[in-house]
């Protein structure tokens, strides 16, 4: 990639990253469910999407819902501030102040035993370079507009099944992008 590109910059796309969080949120959920009693069970059912979802998106009754199951269990309550919290890093302008505020999101894990969430830091940190390069402002893009972008170079790398050239590639992805005239 350097020799083609040099000044490009491999991201982390926060939809993914988010998406390993809300597995760990579930795992937690799970080992919760398993944990309590069978009559408590009850009212624990049904309510997955509920702590998965972020609480600007639940309406009025999700939101009640959500309030009850946080005071009926402090791990939920705990691992469910935590993952709204997180979302916060993607906020960020400057790297410095990024892995400030993941340094102290990842000490409040150190009493919490939640194994999954601590799963979850080491994968961010394993793959700090790619999530902090999101923090630069010239990097904060659409992530749809990527989506996209990949999804159309996908379609061409497909087309040019079999193609020796790696040049003649390139170059077809440079012409698919070039305006119309």
């Amino acid at each position: 990639m350097q020799a083609h590109a040099p000044q490009a910059q491999i991201l982390f796309d926060k939809f993914h990253i988010l998406r390993h969080l809300a597995d760990a949120m579930d795992q937690v959920r799970r080992a919760e469910y398993k944990r309590v009693a069978a009559k408590d069970r009850a009212f624990i059912k049904g309510q997955r999407y509920t702590l998965l979802s972020h609480r600007a998106n639940l309406t009025l009754a999700g939101r009640r819902s959500l309030r009850k199951l946080l005071q009926a269990n402090k791990r939920w309550a705990t691992a469910y501030l935590l993952k709204e919290e997180f979302g916060q890093l993607w906020s960020y302008r400057r790297k410095g102040w990024a892995r400030q505020f993941f340094t102290r999101w990842r000490e409040q894990l150190k009493w919490q035993r939640l194994r999954p969430f601590e799963k979850f830091a080491t994968l961010i940190e394993k793959h700090w370079h790619g999530i902090v390069a999101y923090c630069a402002p010239r990097n904060k893009v659409k992530l749809g507009f990527v989506e996209g972008l990949n999804n159309k170079i996908r379609v061409i790398q497909r087309r040019a099944y079999g193609y020796r050239d790696e040049e003649y590639m390139r170059l077809k992805i440079l012409t698919a992008f070039l305006p119309r005239k």
